[in-house]
């Protein structure tokens, strides 16, 4: 029998400890030594170049995003970012600049939300089977 409080799970532990659903005993935490919690931010900004401006860092920052935008030459002082997501960025496009090669995806024929994704899913399997 445990004396712990039940909707945050501390307290006194007698010789038994919790299980879980699984029968696995849950790890002991004590409170207040794990220090303070830093949450990361979850959305991410990513554009080129052209977009690097105080401004609309400042706009993402307000948001509590982070961003992946890489400075330009121009700027005194490189502002540091994420070369491995900025990497991403660029797969992304191009792969956007292979689908506009579909003239049904570019000039986007179809009314319909869900058959003009059937054609996207169409043709990224031309593209893939290339």
């Amino acid at each position: 029998m445990s004396t712990a409080d039940d909707r945050t799970g501390f307290g006194a532990e007698t010789s038994s400890p919790k299980r879980n659903e699984r029968n696995q005993a849950r790890p002991k935490a004590a409170p207040n030594q794990c220090g303070p919690i830093v949450i990361p931010p979850l959305i991410t900004v990513w554009a080129d170049k052209a977009y690097d401006n105080n401004d609309l860092r400042t706009t993402i920052a307000d948001m509590n995003a982070e961003a992946v935008i890489p400075s330009t030459r121009s700027r005194k002082v490189p502002i540091p970012h994420d070369e491995t997501i900025y990497k991403l960025r660029n797969r992304i496009e191009r792969c956007f600049n292979k689908l506009k090669h579909f003239r049904r995806f570019a000039t986007r024929y179809d009314r319909r939300a869900d058959d003009f994704l059937a054609f996207v899913h169409l043709a990224a399997i031309c593209i893939w089977l290339r």
